[in-house]
């Protein structure tokens, strides 16, 4: 006799509705092909070989376990590196031996080599103003007996300054006259800076400063006042980004477009020499003030932005972000399914029992549920973590025994509803047992509740899950998270592939089953679902 499964009319006539709801239909079929392949994830990425031929053997890794003396004699009994055997000479091309890796060949633990990463030839000119620094040792009738580097702020040029009068250049009365009349006097007198505008065209701005000051034996016959030059309305520092043929990529330097054509010709000819390694700095002059330009190329930092082999980057552990996406979405769907399905559990069998007997039993329930909803679920959470550790079981268990009370309401006010019904009184009636009144015949009628809810619970759990990642008290690392990936990207804020993946990836698995949602509500309901035109 063949067994054919057939539908109920009414469940094939919700199914019928569901489907005609094409966002809500295919988000189903979208989020079950995604979980599929997270299911599968180490046929997808991972650093295990799915296929190896050795010696017209052939191998698979992924099913069996294999130790290194399997392909290199003298070998250890341990796993082998299947990435570095694969360098290995038994390996090199013609050999007949060859490995077949996933389409991504990274794990969600391997951290990536930076030498395997290939960077472009490009570099990277850092410019940062560079104030001028000069001194001049005076006399007590303030004429320079001798300058260091002092000739841009007194003649605009590096000529003689010795002889020079500093106060008809810059202002010296007030402070800066009292302090050095006191060193004059050989008195103790504290260091001084004072801001001065320059006297004489062009306008400049410096900074002069005398250092502190200790009796000696005898007064001193000059004094050492230092300039340093202030550069208020100079353009402000940046970076040009250059690729091998020396064409601007990005740029935030405001001056970098004014340059003029003997400056532009110095820089190109120090970028050469910086891509060929010869040199990592100079120094210009642009617009009166001294730049210092630094040239760098790129190098591999954690984290690492996208790059080949790498789409969607690295994180901060030098670990591939897709494989910690497609393993965090394994991780997410497990958890928030397992969640809802024991929630929902206890929640139909508390909200059951309370509903059926009504009376004494309900009062009781309630007022107990009530106790146990104004528990601190984050508290308790943050205090069996400390005592126990963290770890998925323990995670799973604790959100599930306070995540029951919501579908408790429900599936009691559906027994109170069904209870008195004629159906229930005829199973009553034959002496049929609570148990199998309850679970056999009611709740088989009462199921709209769990059904319409399923998916926004599902949504709630994967939300939290991220949520308490995020805030370090979900899963132990370095279980593949993307509250984790998140909790990085607040880290790390410039790195905008840590925020933009996870958030995306966490958005739509939750839209979708929002959207699935939407739909089981409007095939559960009655009335069918119209729109306003």
């Amino acid at each position: 006799m063949r067994w054919q499964f057939e539908w109920n009319p009414v469940t094939r006539k919700r199914w019928l509705r569901f489907r005609q709801m094409k966002r809500a239909y295919w988000s189903l079929r979208i989020l079950l092909c995604l979980y599929a392949i997270s299911l599968a994830a180490e046929w997808v990425c991972g650093g295990t070989p799915l296929y190896v031929r050795f010696q017209e053997k052939s191998f698979f890794p992924l099913l069996r376990y294999y130790p290194e003396s399997t392909f290199l004699p003298g070998g250890k009994e341990t796993r082998p590196d299947y990435k570095k055997l694969d360098q290995s000479p038994a390996f090199t091309p013609g050999s007949g031996n060859w490995m077949l890796f996933p389409l991504i060949p990274y794990g969600p633990f391997e951290i990536i080599d930076p030498a395997s990463i290939q960077l472009p030839e490009s570099l990277r000119l850092s410019f940062e103003p560079q104030p001028r620094v000069g001194s001049v040792n005076i006399r007590q009738d303030w004429t320079i007996d001798r300058g260091i580097q002092a000739g841009f702020f007194l003649q605009g040029s590096e000529a003689d300054v010795r002889g020079l009068v500093l106060t008809n250049f810059w202002p010296a009365g007030g402070a800066l006259s009292e302090a050095a009349a006191k060193r004059f006097r050989n008195e103790a007198s504290p260091a001084l800076t004072i801001k001065a505008a320059s006297i004489l065209p062009p306008a400049r701005t410096a900074e002069l400063s005398l250092s502190a000051y200790e009796p000696r034996s005898a007064p001193p016959s000059s004094i050492r006042i230092t300039l340093r030059e202030r550069m208020p309305d100079s353009p402000g520092a940046g970076t040009v980004e250059l690729d091998s043929r020396l064409q601007v990529v990005q740029s935030t330097f405001p001056a970098w477009d004014t340059l003029d054509a003997p400056v532009r010709s110095n820089l190109n000819a120090f970028t050469a020499d910086a891509l060929a390694g010869r040199t990592d700095r100079t120094t210009l002059s642009l617009n009166g003030n001294q730049w210092e330009v630094r040239a760098g190329k790129p190098q591999v930092r954690w984290p690492f932005q996208p790059a080949a082999g790498h789409w969607l980057g690295i994180d901060t552990a030098g670990r591939d972000v897709l494989a910690r996406i497609l393993y965090g979405l394994r991780t997410s769907m497990t958890f928030g399914l397992l969640l809802v399905l024991l929630s929902m559990t206890l929640g139909t069998v508390l909200g059951a029992v309370q509903g059926y007997f009504g009376g004494g039993t309900d009062i009781v329930g309630q007022r107990l549920t009530e106790l146990w909803s104004a528990l601190p679920f984050f508290y308790v959470m943050i205090l069996l973590g400390a005592v126990y550790g963290r770890g998925f079981t323990l995670l799973l268990l604790c959100y599930a025994i306070f995540n029951w009370i919501g579908i408790s309401y429900y599936m009691r006010a559906e027994f109170l509803r069904l209870r008195h019904l004629p159906f229930v009184e005829a199973a009553r009636t034959i002496g049929l047992p609570h148990r199998k009144i309850i679970f056999r015949h009611i709740l088989p009628n009462a199921l709209t509740p769990l059904i319409t809810f399923f998916p926004f619970q599902l949504v709630g759990a994967i939300g939290a899950l991220a949520a308490l990642d995020f805030l370090g008290f979900g899963l132990p690392p370095p279980t593949a998270s993307w509250g984790e990936l998140l909790q990085q990207a607040h880290q790390f804020r410039w790195a905008w592939w840590l925020i933009l993946y996870p958030s995306l990836a966490l958005f739509s698995v939750m839209l979708l089953g929002v959207f699935i949602g939407e739909g089981i509500r409007n095939a559960y309901d009655p009335r069918p679902f119209s729109r306003f035109e």
